[in-house]
Order: structure tokens, then sequence, then C-alpha cells
């Protein structure tokens, strides 16, 4: 009976432990991001953010070619499709 309770709590602790483990491997990162969105009504967080995309830009000028060649494709695409889209706007509009 002695050995059955030694078993029991070393099981039920080794689940705890797995539990544990895989709560801070998926769940806290995810709950970390959530936070990240719901702080942005922070002004402190958003000059933070602002400063980085600044910092980026600032950045991405200074290189020849800012975007790949495969992605000037897929923007040059979307444009067009943007660009007939509002055409078809302004005609029904007349």
């Amino acid at each position: 009976m002695k050995q059955f309770f030694i078993k029991l709590i070393s099981v039920t602790i080794a689940i705890i432990f797995i539990i544990n483990v895989i709560y801070n491997l998926v769940i806290a990162d995810r709950l970390d991001g959530i936070t990240k969105i719901i702080s942005l009504s922070d002004n402190e967080v958003r000059r933070d953010i602002r400063e980085k995309i600044r910092n980026e830009a600032k950045d991405s000028l200074k290189k020849e070619n800012i975007l790949d060649k495969e992605d000037k494709v897929i923007l040059y695409k979307l444009y067009i499709k943007i660009k007939k889209e509002f055409e078809e706007i302004e005609l029904s509009d007349q």
C-alpha cells in the first residue's frame, strides 16, 4: 500500500510538471502577444512602436533594393487590381 501511494504521488508530480512546462511553452507566449496588443492603448508603447517603425524605414532607405523581385511583382499586381476597383467605383458614381 505504501508503494502505491509513493507511485501515485510521483505520477501526480510528474503530471503537474508536464502541464506547467506545456503552459509555459505554448500558452504563455500567446498571452504575451495578447498583452502587447492590449498595451497599444498605452502612449509609451505606441511611441516605442512608432520609433521602431521609423528606424526600420530609415534603414530600408539606405538599402539599394528594399523589396525582393517576387515581392515587387506581388505588390504590382495588387496595385493594378486595386486601381481597377477604384476605376469601377468612379464609373458607377457617374
